[in-house]
C-alpha cells in the first residue's frame, strides 16, 4: 500500500469514527441526566458529561463490529462506567467511610420506623454495636468530605445566605446612615450634663477622673451619668426608629412627669434627625463614637 492509500484509509476511518461519536452522542446526555438525577446539587454536571464524552470517543475507537453487540448498547456501557469512576474520583471520602455511611443511613432508617421518631447517638450505637463517639465520627467524616460548589449555592438561591460577604451593599449604608442620623439626633437631645459626660467619655476618649474633676462631683456619679445616658440612648432609638414602640411611647405621654419627658426627649430626636436629614443639623460626631447603643 502506498503512502497516500495509507494516509487516505487514515483519514476515512478517523471521518468514521467521528461521525460514529456524532449519531450517539445523545447516549451521554441521557446517561449523564439518568446520573444526576439522584446526585446532589454540587456534583458538576460539566465534568461528567466531559467524562461520558471522552468515554464515547474511546468506545468508538475500541469498537469491534465483528463480536455482533450494537455500539449503542457497547458505548452506554463504557459511558456508565466512566461517569462511575468520574464520581469516585470526585468523592473525598474513602470507601470504608462511605460503607460504614450507608450502614449507619440503614441503622438509623430501621430505628426510626421501630420508634416512630429520630433515634438517639445512643441509641444508634447500641443498634449498630459501636460507641457513641464511633457513632458521631461517621457522620462528622461524611461531612468533612463533602464539597460544596459555589456556583450551586448561587444557583440554588441561597449564596447569600451561605456565603460570607465583605461588601456593604446600598441597603446596608442606607441603614447605617439612618442610625448614624438618629444617633446623632439622640445624643444632641440629651440634657446638657448627661450630653457632656457622653460627648468626654465616648467622644474624646477623657478619664472619668477628668470629667468628675471638671463637672465637680464624684468619679462614680460620673458613672452613673453615664449609664443613664446610655439609658436614654437606646430607649430614644429604639423609640424613634421603630414605628410601634413611638406610637406606644406617644399614648404613655400623659401617664406621668417621667412618661412626658421622656415622650418629650423621643419628640426632640426625632424632630432633629428630620432636619439633619434634610442636611441642617451640621456636624455628625457620632461618626467617631466608640460605642453602640
Amino acid at each position: 500500500m502506498t503512502e497516500n492509500a495509507s494516509t487516505s484509509a487514515t483519514s476515512s476511518r478517523r471521518g468514521d469514527l467521528e461521525q460514529l461519536c456524532r449519531d450517539h452522542l445523545p447516549i451521554v446526555g441521557y446517561e449523564v441526566r439518568s446520573l444526576s438525577a439522584r446526585l446532589p446539587s454540587h456534583v458538576a454536571v460539566d465534568d461528567l458529561t466531559s467524562a461520558g464524552m471522552h468515554a464515547l470517543a474511546a468506545a468508538a475507537a475500541s469498537f469491534d463490529p465483528e463480536r455482533g453487540v450494537p455500539f449503542g448498547r457497547y458505548a452506554a456501557t463504557r459511558i456508565k462506567g466512566a461517569l462511575l469512576d468520574e464520581l469516585r474520583s470526585m468523592d473525598w471520602a474513602t470507601r470504608s467511610v462511605r460503607t460504614r455511611a450507608r450502614e449507619h443511613d440503614a441503622a438509623r432508617g430501621v430505628l426510626t420506623a421501630e420508634l416512630g421518631r429520630e433515634p438517639a447517638d445512643r441509641e444508634l450505637a447500641d443498634r449498630m454495636g459501636l460507641s457513641v463517639e464511633e457513632v458521631r465520627e461517621v457522620s462528622h467524616a461524611v461531612h468533612r468530605s463533602t464539597v460544596v460548589r459555589i456556583d450551586s449555592l448561587v444557583d440554588a438561591g441561597v449564596g447569600d445566605t451561605v456565603l460570607p460577604r465583605v461588601d456593604r451593599t446600598p441597603e446596608d449604608v442606607v441603614v447605617d446612615n439612618e442610625r448614624e442620623v438618629y444617633l446623632t439626633a439622640a445624643v444632641e437631645s440629651l440634657p446638657e450634663r448627661l450630653r457632656t459626660v457622653v460627648r468626654a467619655v465616648f467622644f474624646e476618649d477623657r478619664l472619668l477622673k477628668d470629667v468628675a474633676e471638671e463637672l465637680g462631683v464624684t468619679e462614680s456619679r460620673v458613672s452613673q451619668l453615664r449609664s443613664e445616658a446610655l439609658v436614654m440612648l437606646r430607649d430614644g432609638m429604639n423609640a424613634t426608629l421603630e414605628q410601634e414602640r413611638t406610637a406606644g411611647v406617644a399614648a404613655a405621654a400623659t401617664t406621668g412627669a417621667a412618661a412626658r419627658r421622656r415622650a418629650t426627649y423621643y419628640a426632640d430626636i426625632a424632630k432633629r434627625a428630620t432636619i439633619s436629614q434634610r442636611g441642617s443639623l451640621g456636624a455628625r460626631p457620632a461618626q467617631t463614637a466608640r460605642y453602640a447603643v
